[in-house]
This record gives structure tokens, C-alpha cells and sequence, in this order.
């Protein structure tokens, strides 16, 4: 399994939620897959709403028992939470946490050369769960390509479940 960061955590900047899991503990094996497949996926988000020569501006929108694949954070970014929810993640560590959000919640990241957070996230609660989160593309590492993904303006902003 990948590591978080150069074999170090981010220790400076502390995930979110409660920690209900370690070592891959409860993990299925199709999402322990997933994290070898994706280990360098940077879909980061849903949909991909724009990007310029400095941001992208993502959305994620999940529905109750939706998840996001496991993706690769490599690039300083933050995400809002736009209404309440829950969800629960698990990340390349092995751990699993679950988060409770509230609206306008942001939590920014900062990434050192080499360094990234491989993680999911599905939402567990019973209202849709909506973020917004950009990657700020002059950051320490290069970012990563997204040869499959779209703008909104090619996919006629029609939204997109990946």
C-alpha cells in the first residue's frame, strides 16, 4: 500500500474526524484495490468546474452510499463543505476516519516536494454531501495529468458521476 507522504504522515496538518480504523482494519478488498489502481489518480473531485493557468475548481456531490474513488492530492488546495453531512475515509496509511461538516467548514493543505495524501470518500449520512475544493497549481509538486477528465463547459455543465 502507498504511503501518505515520503513515508512520513502530515503530521502538521492533522486529518479531519475521528479515527475508527488502522491498519487497513475493515478494509474490503475491491477498496484496497481501488488505492493501487488510483495511486495516481488526480481526480480530485467530481467534476471538474474550471481551470485556469493557476487553480482548478472542483465540485464533489455525493448522494447517501456515494463514494469518490481513491485519488492523489499532490498540490496545495483546501475544500469547503457547502451543507452538513458525514462521510467516512480511508486513507493510504491504512486508517479510516469518519467526519461530520458543517456548512462553510474549510480546511486548507499545504504539500512539501514529494509529498501527497492518497485517500476516499463516501458519503455516510442521509443528505447529499456537496464540497468545493481548489488546487492551487503553482505549488511545490507538478500536478498530476487528468487525461480523462473534462471541463464543464466540454461536457455541456451537465454534472458527472466518476
Amino acid at each position: 500500500m502507498p504511503s501518505t507522504s515520503n513515508g512520513d504522515a502530515l503530521t502538521d496538518q492533522p486529518l479531519a474526524g475521528s479515527l475508527i480504523g488502522e491498519n487497513f482494519h475493515t478494509w474490503p478488498d475491491e477498496v484496497r484495490q481501488e488505492f493501487v489502481d488510483n495511486e495516481f489518480n488526480g481526480q480530485v473531485g467530481s467534476r471538474l468546474l474550471s481551470e485556469s493557468d493557476r487553480v482548478r475548481i472542483w465540485e464533489i456531490r455525493l448522494q447517501p452510499g456515494q463514494r469518490v474513488a481513491a485519488h492523489r492530492h499532490v498540490l496545495d488546495y483546501f475544500w469547503t463543505a457547502i451543507n452538513p453531512g458525514s462521510s467516512r475515509q480511508h486513507t493510504a496509511d491504512g486508517t479510516t476516519r469518519e467526519v461530520t461538516y458543517l456548512p462553510g467548514q474549510t480546511r486548507h493543505f499545504h504539500f512539501g516536494e514529494g509529498e501527497y495524501l492518497l485517500h476516499d470518500l463516501e458519503n455516510v449520512g442521509d443528505t447529499e454531501l456537496v464540497f468545493s475544493t481548489v488546487e492551487f497549481l503553482d505549488s511545490a509538486n507538478p500536478p498530476l495529468p487528468l487525461d480523462l477528465i473534462r471541463s464543464a463547459a466540454e461536457l455541456d455543465a451537465k454534472p458527472r458521476t466518476w
